[in-house]
């Protein structure tokens, strides 16, 4: 059951609060949170977490009970499941529903994207303000088991599909992989960027590239000897990585940055290249280039898919952009 918060205005939030987010600290700062909503007269109801699934389930029915914001509190994952209890299989929103996030978490990759504070005082200062803009959602069609009969296959030929959508980034290849060894529990000891960058030096050393069969804007090419693949819509892809693109966040469309022949030895020149933010030039071993619509074919070499930080599901995968733009709570100056 919904528990609720009765104050005398009219326009309600939904919170959905994690409480084992950042391992377990999230729920500190639950008070702060109703102290301050309370103070600002803010009519809202909440419900806790018990597993990331029941916070997408939280986001759809409280999109159906037509809320007038729906605020994640929590990290990463959080934040993706409420986003993804947003929009229906069609990539169409579900209401006329804003999102809002209040970060609790390990990993603030979307609300480093977006601008959104981190502070609990000035992300609930930004709820307040109440100023949104319209953003485009990546949203990502993959197998739900690992099938090897769809080595080779495209999206078209999944028995076993799974719908997600994504604010940030998706990896295939070593990221994936990287997602699941970081998320394993290193990063609780090291904190997030450090414990990134030793899963990912641990991740290469073990790691076998093989070639893939990619479709870009109905383009089909094979990328030979590919360790990773990110098709992203912000600068930042995970635990302090950061690439510079020219992406719109009012347009359609991704950056494709493609990862190849990496080593020990030329790794310090990619750690530098997507650490930095910088500009760069394409080269064998890192490039970029845009579509508006991406397939990746089945490899069961390397068949896992991972989005916003968190393996999802396998190989083939088909990626667009949302049909409806998604009403984001952030900060007035967020796109200057």
């Amino acid at each position: 059951m919904i528990i609720r918060e009765h104050s005398t205005k009219v326009m309600k939030y939904f919170l959905i609060m994690n409480p084992g987010s950042k391992g377990g600290k999230s729920k500190k700062s639950f008070n702060q949170i109703f102290n301050a909503f309370n103070k600002a007269n803010i009519d809202y109801d909440y419900k806790y977490t018990n597993e990331l699934e029941d916070a997408y389930t939280y986001s759809v029915e409280a999109n159906k009970a037509d809320y007038y914001a729906i605020v994640a509190v929590g990290g990463d994952g959080t934040i993706n499941s409420v986003l993804n209890g947003f929009f229906d299989l069609k990539g169409k929103l579900i209401s006329n529903s804003k999102m809002g996030v209040i970060y609790t978490g390990t990993s603030p990759d979307f609300c480093k994207s977006y601008n959104i504070p981190r502070k609990t005082d000035d992300a609930i200062k930004i709820l307040i303000d109440n100023y949104s803009r319209q953003i485009y959602i990546g949203k990502l069609l993959c197998s739900n088991v690992n099938d090897k009969s769809l080595n080779d296959s495209d999206a078209s030929e999944i028995k076993s599909p799974k719908l997600r959508y994504f604010g940030c980034c998706t990896n295939i290849g070593l990221g994936a992989t990287l997602a699941r060894k970081a998320n394993s529990g290193i990063r609780k000891y090291l904190g997030d960027t450090l414990g990134t960058f030793f899963s990912l030096i641990g991740t290469l050393v073990v790691y076998k590239a093989n070639d893939f069969i990619v479709k870009k804007d109905e383009k089909k090419h094979t990328i030979s000897n590919l360790y990773n693949l990110s098709v992203g819509r912000t600068k930042f892809i995970a635990s302090g990585i950061k690439i510079h693109n020219k992406i719109s966040y009012f347009e359609k469309g991704f950056y494709c940055l493609t990862a190849r022949q990496l080593n020990l030895f030329n790794l310090p020149i990619l750690i530098k290249k997507v650490y930095s933010g910088k500009e760069f030039n394409n080269t064998e071993i890192l490039s970029m280039d845009y579509c508006n619509k991406i397939e990746v074919f089945g490899n069961c070499k390397n068949p896992e898919v991972e989005l916003d930080g968190d393996p999802i599901g396998y190989l083939p995968c088909k990626i667009e952009t949302s049909i409806d733009k998604l009403d984001l709570i952030v900060k007035k100056d967020m796109f200057r």
